[in-house]
């Protein structure tokens, strides 16, 4: 008889726990990042802004290089803009070691 093994835990386990889990996947990936579409991603991050896996989600976001939809509060943009911040720091710091 084999015996009994519990699944091992990932680093994705935080996707279980997330709060969109229980929302329209659609309403994370708006068609357009402007105009009418700007509602949406608020309406996105407004659900993110309350879940327990924020960070987790957004790192994930970040360190995967996903380029579409709204991850730990973050819209395609948002993350644009955090992966220069983060190339300027680095930079920075290596420039100065």
């Amino acid at each position: 008889m084999k015996k009994f093994e519990m699944p091992r835990r990932t680093e994705q386990d935080w996707r279980h726990r997330a709060e969109c889990r229980n929302e329209d996947p659609e309403l994370f990936f708006p068609a357009g990042n402007s105009g009418p579409f700007l509602v949406q991603i608020e309406e996105a991050k407004a659900v993110c802004r309350r879940c327990p896996v924020l960070q987790a989600c957004g790192r994930w976001a970040l360190d995967t290089g996903q380029d579409s939809g709204v991850w730990g509060a973050m819209s395609e943009d948002d993350r644009r803009a955090m992966k220069r911040r983060i190339a300027r720091i680095r930079a920075r710091n290596g420039a100065s070691a």
